[in-house]
């Protein structure tokens, strides 16, 4: 397996998926999510699957095959996500469990791929007896491996009688800006809404050179992140629309080419004149399931899903995935971000060279991105309509 070919597949589904969310979840709403999250929650599914369920979790995540699934979700695990607060980077936390219902015993085969790869902790619940319960256990642990920022990913009834196993991980991140904005400079402004009318947010300004560049009909920002003893360089990119109403043709851009992305990162620093971008917030959930249906991926929910790897018994045969959760929490502020996702499923080119300052003001609509740039792994996506939208 070639792991920069199979992150920039990644990077293609994240991309894709980003767009389906933005276009029918969130087209009046803010919206962030983990394609990370997503991606390591369908490759625990696929390492517990086979035959065609197999097949179209590979075929949607661009992967020739389970086992390089897991190899890919290790090494990110382990080279992109490890922790680098230690050493002054990025805090940083990736979490995989899995919950199995107490009358039930994963096979041997599935928890040793999961354990070692995936570094899940298992444990056995009673869903049939007490599912309720069961649902809080897993939202406790998922809002402890999330600094407490995400607190009900399954949201009430997610979780009955008939749930024989869930699927989980949380990632949690928070870095600060190798250089912070002086919050003595950070001002209210006009921010223009996608119908035309405006609102007061607070926006934060510095007049030191930025990585920025300019394109025919948008820009890009590169925010880095505070730097530990690594070769991890994690950073923030805010695609922003010439046009106030110009979102949507831009995701559509950037969802466009698996290596959009990578053509379009600012390498170098320049003089800015106007610069202006918001303080924001967002919380976002939503269940995944109908948007990967789009995508072609329906064995897994339906009544011929084959799962019959996870769990030694005949029950096994008639297990189906009945929901993906995903909920996602970021922060941007004048020090840097903080930011957390988690996912459960249920089992029932060049920019053009300028010299003169380049002005960024952020006064509209816009897309971002947060990603480790040696790896080019992205960790989450998301896009602001309206910054004062409370949390």
């Amino acid at each position: 397996m070639d792991l920069r070919e199979s992150i920039v597949h990644q990077t293609s589904f994240s991309l894709q998926f980003a767009k389906l969310v933005g276009s029918s979840l969130a087209s009046d709403s803010n919206f962030v999510f983990s394609p990370i999250s997503i991606h390591t929650a369908l490759a625990l599914v696929a390492a517990g699957s086979k035959g065609e369920t197999q097949k179209q979790i590979l075929s949607v995540l661009r992967s020739g095959s389970a086992a390089d699934l897991s190899l890919l979700s290790s090494q990110i695990a382990d080279i992109v996500l490890a922790d680098g607060s230690s050493s002054g980077g990025p805090r940083l936390t990736l979490a995989n469990g899995v919950w199995v219902d107490a009358s039930l015993s994963l096979k041997s085969t599935f928890k040793d791929v999961i354990t070692s790869a995936y570094k899940a902790e298992t444990k056995a619940l009673d869903f049939q007896a007490k599912a309720d319960d069961a649902r809080k256990e897993v939202n406790s642990w998922v809002q402890n491996r999330t600094g407490g920022l995400i607190k009900e990913l399954l949201p009430s009834r997610s979780v009955d009688e008939t749930t024989r196993l869930v699927l989980g991980n949380a990632l949690y991140f928070k870095g600060a800006w190798d250089e912070r904005f002086n919050a003595s400079q950070t001002k209210d402004s006009e921010f223009y809404l996608l119908d035309g009318s405006t609102i007061q947010a607070p926006f934060m300004s510095t007049k030191e050179r930025q990585y920025l560049s300019s394109y025919n009909d948008f820009k890009v920002l590169g925010i880095p992140y505070e730097q530990g003893e690594d070769e991890r360089r994690f950073s923030m990119y805010i695609f922003l629309p010439d046009a106030r109403d110009g979102l949507r043709n831009l995701a559509e851009k950037l969802s466009s080419e698996s290596e959009f992305l990578n053509h379009h990162i600012p390498l170098e620093k320049v003089n800015v004149g106007k610069f202006k971008i918001p303080k924001f917030k967002i919380s976002f959930g939503f269940e995944a399931s109908g948007l990967l249906k789009t995508l072609g991926l329906t064995s897994p929910f339906g009544q011929d899903a084959d799962l019959t790897e996870m769990v030694d018994s005949a029950v096994g045969g008639k297990l189906y995935v009945s929901s993906i959760h995903h909920k996602f929490f970021v922060e941007v502020n004048e020090e840097g971000t903080v930011a957390a996702a988690a996912t459960a499923a249920v089992v029932s080119r060049r920019s053009r060279r300028r010299v003169e300052p380049l002005d960024f003001v952020a006064d509209h609509p816009f897309l971002f991105v947060i990603r480790e740039d040696e790896s080019g792994v992205v960790l989450f996506i998301g896009h602001l309509l309206n910054p004062r939208t409370a949390v």
